[in-house]
């Protein structure tokens, strides 16, 4: 099993979130996404091959290949053995489903609006944004300490990144504090086989917040010219 990817990446975390979870041994393959990618990288030709839109992640399992974080994790449930990411009834397997494309449409927009935010104004509101959605998220964890059911799950992944970089956002921008219940989930994430394969050095911390700091300082001379 490979996975193509790279740390800075939030769609490549929740694949790596969920294979720690399996306990899955796997070789990490580096290509970072193309925003990412400096000048004369050499990407694998089994990537090119097998990426339709030249994106990380990309997993291998055998000789098949996949493409995009959140059918690459309900694909994994489909080629792994246990453990399962799922609840074991139909309707908490469809909640998982309504709650990662949740996650997707209305946390991770924000989230990347935050670090790609170059004007003061739209910074502040996709911090407004980011830190709404969460108040709604929050309203699920009201009585449950997981995103659906009574274990960590699917759900868990598709979030994941959002706990990773959490630091770098408020570094850059995002001024809210997170709901009481999202606070707990995100300590109880952290205590997670997974955490592991996705928790960034303070060596990471610092090239995340000092890539968007450059790419905003080079975005407002542009704009100033």
């Amino acid at each position: 099993m490979a996975l193509y990817g790279h740390w800075i990446c939030p769609f490549v975390s929740r694949v790596q979130f969920a294979l720690g979870q399996r306990g899955v041994s796997y070789t990490l393959v580096n290509v970072p996404p193309t925003a990412a990618r400096p000048k004369g990288f050499v990407v694998p030709e089994a990537f090119l091959a097998h990426s339709p839109k030249g994106e990380v992640p990309l997993l291998q399992i055998d000789e098949d290949y996949l493409a995009d974080s959140l059918p690459i994790l309900w694909w994994m449930e489909e080629r792994l053995s246990e453990p399962s990411l799922l609840p074991s009834d139909t309707d908490g397997i469809e909640q998982v489903r309504e709650r990662m494309a949740w996650i997707n449409h209305t946390i991770f927009p924000p989230m990347i609006g935050v670090y790609y935010g170059v004007e003061t104004s739209r910074i502040a509101a996709a911090s407004s944004a980011l830190s709404a959605a969460l108040y709604e998220m929050s309203q699920w964890l009201e009585h449950d300490d997981w995103l659906t059911g009574s274990a960590p799950s699917l759900s868990e992944a598709a979030l994941v990144s959002l706990y990773v970089r959490l630091d770098g956002l408020r570094a850059l921008g995002f001024d809210a504090r997170l709901p009481r219940q999202v606070e707990a989930h995100r300590q109880r994430c952290q205590d997670l086989p997974g955490w592991s394969h996705v928790a960034w050095s303070q060596e990471n911390l610092e090239e995340y917040v000092g890539r968007f700091t450059l790419f905003r300082e080079r975005a407002r001379e542009r704009s100033s010219d």
